[in-house]
């Protein structure tokens, strides 16, 4: 069966200055009076349980206070003293699934302390200070460390190796810096170049340099890194993404939602990246939220979002899910793809089988469900998907490194962290925050050699 209709991908969708204007920032900073406002909401608990939610610790209630008290620059401090890229979380984290979701406040007034708001607030004000760079770096140690991956995880690694005195050398194996941050978030969460511009501020601690376009593709290589350096970190991210596996997935307009995103970020012209007249992302994650939302902004007429269970188990957020209904995504549950159905070598549609729950395993009910597309996006998940590090001798678990809580692996000598590590959130926060647990194992490490 196939839907005979003529593919509609082309760019220039909307009036030029209508993309500025979609793109713009989706969450505006706070103003001076709505900070302090909503500062003199928090009750500055003892013991806060924001503050244990907090993958990196941030000790909510006293940066908190200090923004009421005036005191930017030392509200700034307390954030980054324990998250060196607390401005990129500050846009990003799921602060409603963390810190905001245990708010003593929740359950006075419904509704929690804007701690993600304030936290950008702070930060954002130093950054944009004079002198933004608040922290010093330690006498030089004379030791090396490697760093594969110059995302979340690899800079905050670096940031905090680099305070202690030691040298470090990121590897990456894309033209600029940020990972994730740079090439995988939704640009309306980050606009104005942000997360380039936390980079210049990291790398202003001095100790860090950045080699690019280098990637990881033999084993003699980690083999000349641990010879070449004192000690070496992983943080590489994910690199493949998950297919499919359903006929039709090799057509014309068949692309991972990630590369959409990539692209995205890096065109400086939104007016000239096709899109879609009728876009579906496969996917519940914050990845299929991020593509969807996007291809509706590009001008995409519909947009449908499908989901293979229900609403409950989508990894994207309730906020996140409300985010791209608002703006005119169809978020559809219990779809299954089994096919992508073609003409003249392009997709124009999908179909779905729709499922249900046996005994806690999905089956399909016989049903199917046909949805028109000229654009498929998949946001089914990522892999490490580097046979390198299994020939290397490392242990991997469901595809990625399996590490001890400080990040070390299989390897001695050897640390790693982030996305490419088993067992985690896939959460930005987290991965600065394995980074950072990492970098303070390495320099014991390093201290006890001396």
């Amino acid at each position: 069966m196939s839907i005979q209709t003529a593919p509609d991908i082309k760019a220039a969708r909307l009036p030029a200055a209508e993309y500025a204007k979609r793109f713009g920032d989706a969450t505006p900073p706070l103003t001076a009076s709505q900070a302090l406002l909503e500062a003199e909401r928090c009750l500055y608990c003892y013991d806060a349980p924001c503050a244990t939610a907090c993958p990196t610790s941030i000790d909510v209630p006293s940066f908190i206070k200090r923004i009421a008290d005036g005191n930017l620059r030392g509200s700034a401090r307390t954030i980054l003293e324990s998250n060196p890229l607390g401005g990129m979380c500050a846009r990003v984290c799921p602060t409603e699934n963390l810190c905001e979701a245990v708010c003593v406040r929740t359950t006075q007034e419904d509704k929690p302390v804007a701690i993600g708001r304030l936290q950008r607030y702070a930060v954002d004000a130093l950054m944009e200070s004079k002198q933004p760079q608040i922290f010093t770096r330690a006498k030089p140690t004379g030791q090396k460390i490697a760093v594969v991956g110059a995302g979340p995880a690899g800079l905050a690694c670096a940031y905090t190796l680099a305070k202690e005195g030691h040298d470090v050398v990121i590897f990456d194996a894309r033209p600029k810096p940020g990972g994730l941050n740079e090439y995988g978030l939704a640009s309306y969460k980050t606009p104005d170049d942000f997360a380039q511009r936390e980079v210049k501020w990291l790398l202003e601690i001095g100790g860090i340099e950045i080699r690019y376009n280098w990637k990881l593709e033999s084993s003699e290589q980690i083999t000349s890194l641990r010879k070449d350096f004192h000690a070496l970190f992983l943080g590489m991210g994910l690199s493949s993404t998950h297919q499919l596996g359903v006929p039709g997935e090799d057509l014309q307009g068949v692309q991972d939602a990630v590369d959409f995103i990539a692209a995205l970020r890096q065109t400086k012209d939104l007016a000239t990246l096709p899109v879609g007249r009728r876009v579906v992302v496969v996917g519940g994650g914050m990845t299929a939220v991020d593509a969807a939302v996007q291809s509706k902004l590009l001008g995409a007429e519909s947009v449908h979002m499908v989901y293979r269970r229900g609403a409950s188990t989508m990894t994207a957020s309730k906020d996140e899910q409300e985010w791209a209904q608002t703006n005119g995504v169809v978020i559809s549950h219990w779809l299954a793809p089994v096919e992508v159905i073609g003409a003249n070598g392009h997709a124009t549609g999908v179909k779905f089988a729709q499922q249900k729950l046996v005994d806690g395993k999905l089956v399909p009910t016989g049903e199917t469900q046909m949805i028109e597309a000229d654009m498929v996006l998949k946001a089914i998940g990522q892999t490490l998907g580097n046979p390198v590090l299994a020939q290397a001798g490392f242990k991997l678990e469901g595809g990625r490194m399996t590490t001890d809580a400080a990040g070390a692996t299989s390897m001695p000598g050897i640390w790693a962290g982030g996305d490419c590590r088993a067992g985690g959130l896939d959460l930005t926060v987290e991965a600065v925050e394995h980074g950072k647990q990492s970098a303070k194992a390495i320099h014991a490490y390093l201290s006890s050699l001396k």
